[in-house]
């Protein structure tokens, strides 16, 4: 799950080398923090949220076909 939502992400932003994503992971729930550079938040969530909503669409659907449930935050440092 992890390496394709890095994929994802390091071919949308401007600034690849400074995408940092954790990774918490609990019982059945997983959540990634994703931290980059400010130039590139606007390029992850799109426009009215529509890029964002698709990456946690993949996620989720992923998440959902091994039982769990995944969340991504948007971390503005």
């Amino acid at each position: 799950m992890k390496e394709l939502l890095t994929y994802i992400i390091n071919e949308l932003v401007r600034h690849p080398d400074e995408v940092k994503l954790s990774e918490v992971t609990g019982d059945r729930t997983v959540v990634f923090e994703l931290r980059c550079n400010r130039e590139d938040i606007g390029k992850i969530i799109g426009k009215n949220g529509k890029t964002v909503s698709a990456i946690r669409t993949i996620l989720s659907t992923i998440a959902a076909s091994q039982g769990r449930r995944a969340i991504l935050e948007v971390v503005d440092e």
